[in-house]
Formats: C-alpha cells, structure tokens, sequence
C-alpha cells in the first residue's frame, strides 16, 4: 500500500526534551528493534534511572551523548499505518544554527518543543524565525514536562497566547499546539487521561492528518535541466531529453515552453520516464521532458510556462543564514550554486542583521559572524533564473561557495530579484 511521506524537522531548546519526544515517537509506535530496547534499558539502569531514558535511542554522538545535547542532524524514519515519516532531528542551541537550516530546508512541518516551566525563550523565537525564513507551512508547537506543571490548563493557556503573539508577529500560517509529557508519553502517540481539559489530537495524529498536498505550487510551472539524455543509438538515434526534477507546476504534452535563461520558445513533445510516457508530472517527481523544437537547451537551463516566468536576475536580496568560521564583509566574492546551474556573485550591501533577543532587524552591520541570520543584496556575474522562496522554494533558494576552499558558507532564500 502506498503511504504519503511527511517530512518534518524538531526543533528545540538544550534540555526541552526533544530527544525523548523522538525516543517515545519511536518507541510508542514500535519502531524499536528488541535488542536496541534492552540496550537503552541497561544504559538506563546503569545511569541509575528508574525509567528508559529513550533520548539515548537519538542522541549518538559521543560528545551528544556526554554533554546531553543535539549537536548533529540525525535522519530518522519511522511508518505508521496512516504515513510514512523522516524526522531531521536538528540542534536546538544556538551555535549550531546552521545545522538547523540544513534540516529544516526540506521540512513541510516544524515541531518546536517548548518547555512548559519556561515558556516562550530566546530559542523558541530563533527557531520560530527560522521556520517563518524559510516558509515551512505547518508549524506545530509541542509544549513538553506538562507533568512538571501539574498538567496544568491555566499555564499551557498562558504558553498559548505568547506563541500565537510570536506566530501572528513572524506571519507563521498553519500554527498548532499540543500539551505533552514526552518521558511519561503524555498526548505523544497515545492519548491521556491527566489532561482532560485538551480534547485536540495528540501529536502523532496531528502529524498523520495535516494536509501537505496543497503546499506545492502547482501553478507555476518550472523545471531546471539536470542532464541532457542523448543515446545516439541506432534505436534512438535522434533522441533528446531532458532529465530533472520537476521544481513546480505540472507538466504535460503541449505546454508551451520558454527556455531560459536564453528566451527560446517551444512546446512539450512529451513527459517521460523509464517506465514511458505520462499523462502529466508534478513536484517532486523526477521525469525527462521532450521538446517538439531541437532548441539549444543545457544543463543548467529552467524550463519554464511562458505566461508565468520566473525572473533572469542579476541582482538578488536574499536572506542568508552566514554558516562559516570566517565573517562575510561587503565586497566578498563566492560562487552561487542555484538548482543545476552555477555563476559568481560579489556582495554588494549587508542590508541587516536579525538581533535574536528582540527579532528586530539592525540595519547595515559591518559583517556577518558565523550563524547569523541577515539580509544581503548580490550581483552576479551570469543571469540566475529565480522565483522569491515564498512563491516556489526550489527555485528560490540557493548556496552560497568559498571558491578557495570549496565549503559552503551560506544558505540563501530570495526575497528579491532583477
């Protein structure tokens, strides 16, 4: 039976409890192999607790493992009857932004933990920003240790407002709380008696319902070029496709097409795959499209409806979460790597910088510092062909490369482009 695949990135402060909730998703949906269970039970009695500690099942990194936090993200998978689930397990402290964006970037639902003797912190708005930056539509609020407030209504009611201020601020869209215990597995997977005044999902049938399948943008049709199939066999002697994956819109046989970021027009011959022609295509699929006309078209190119183009840039505002050791200054000059094609950029203006404590922007910062979230304008060498990340992420976001050392030092989401 196919099962629709949800991916979702947690997220949370040091000590929220987000490698427990993980273990209990695990554990309570019965993903645990036997032996795995009998070896956290052990560790568990060897540290002298007197429950599973199930955060031991996610945190393994030794140095995860001795300071008690998240340090790298983890990809985990699990099913249930209704979905298939991978979960990016990403850090929650602040030194380690730049793995949460990693994580995030492919997320359709974020579950931010939030510890219900604290409420609303300095990470909780972070990781909230982080989810509004990079348009995850569905935002879950998992507000954890209810058991350490007495299951208490009057303070999860408290959390409730100061998250829906912080939601209505950061123009978050699909907002949604659950009151949970993830050591006792309170609201997790199964539901409790110890809060009868909550009567929405727990959280598993929360993530097993929400609706993902109208997230896509299906309106605006784009396809970048990976690779241009040319067999030259004598069965296929004048083949020629175009093989990708589909970025946004669906795809079928006469469609006009434009070519950019060259301008040439034609129509789709035909959607195909190994297994033949299709009917039509749609995000994410991978597929090889023929044109009726033998136009010049290459690894790079965008494939795109004519009627709604994105745009040939040059000039880009994007924002820009900095990931390396060394400061980004004005002037700096990296490579941009944007679907399947490449160019060079300098940074012309750091335009802002976001000051985490007040989420007010501070304008014009002399440089950016390793996991800083800013605003930065870039003008590049060769035309990028670009949608902003809100109207179709795939063709809005972009890396950016130390050329000397070929790390990637940023992570890029369009806000602006001409």
């Amino acid at each position: 039976m196919h099962t629709e695949l949800l991916r979702l990135v947690t997220a949370g402060s040091v000590d929220d409890g987000k490698s427990t909730l993980i273990g209990r998703l695990l554990y309570d949906t019965k993903q645990i192999m036997v032996d795995q269970l009998e070896h956290i039970e052990d560790a568990s009695r060897r540290r002298g607790h007197d429950y599973v500690d199930l955060a031991l099942l996610t945190d393994g990194l030794r140095a995860e493992r001795e300071q008690g936090i998240t340090i790298d993200v983890a990809y985990r998978s699990f099913v249930t009857p209704r979905r298939r689930f991978q979960l990016a397990d990403a850090p929650g402290h602040v030194q380690y932004t730049r793995n949460m964006v990693t994580g995030a970037s492919t997320a359709e639902v974020a579950v931010i933990l939030v510890d219900a003797r604290k409420g609303v912190i300095e990470q909780t708005r972070r990781h909230s920003y982080l989810a509004s930056m990079l348009a995850i539509p569905h935002v879950t609020y998992a507000v954890n240790k209810m058991d350490l407030v007495d299951f208490s209504a009057e303070r999860f009611a408290q959390i409730e407002a100061e998250l829906q201020a912080l939601a209505d601020r950061l123009g978050l869209q699909d907002v949604h709380l659950v009151p949970i215990s993830a050591l006792r597995g309170d609201n997790v997977v199964d539901r409790t008696d110890a809060m009868p005044w909550y009567e929405g999902p727990t959280l598993l049938e929360h993530l097993e319902t929400v609706e993902i399948a109208g997230d896509r943008n299906l309106d605006d049709r784009r396809f970048p070029v990976q690779w241009v199939i040319r067999p030259m066999a004598d069965s296929h002697h004048d083949y020629r496709g175009y093989a990708g994956q589909v970025a946004g819109g669906v795809w079928r046989a006469g469609d006009d097409v434009v070519v950019l970021p060259s301008g040439l027009r034609s129509r789709v011959a035909a959607v195909e795959t190994l297994d033949g022609a299709l009917d039509s295509a749609a995000p994410p699929q991978s597929v090889t499209i023929r044109l009726e006309d033998d136009v010049d078209v290459s690894r790079g190119d965008l494939l795109a409806d004519p009627d709604r183009p994105p745009t040939v840039a040059r000039e880009l505002t994007a924002h820009l979460c900095w990931m390396s050791d060394r400061p980004l200054e004005p002037g700096a000059r990296l490579a941009v790597k944007h679907t399947a094609r490449s160019s060079r950029a300098v940074v012309v203006e750091l335009v802002s910088v976001v000051e985490m404590d007040t989420l007010e922007d501070r304008p014009s910062p002399e440089r950016l510092r390793l996991n800083d979230l800013a605003v930065v304008r870039l003008r590049l060498a060769e035309p990028l062909v670009v949608d902003t990340y809100r109207r179709n992420p795939p063709t809005g976001a972009f890396i950016l490369i130390d050329e000397a050392s070929n790390d990637t030092v940023a992570a890029g989401m369009v806000l602006e482009a001409s």
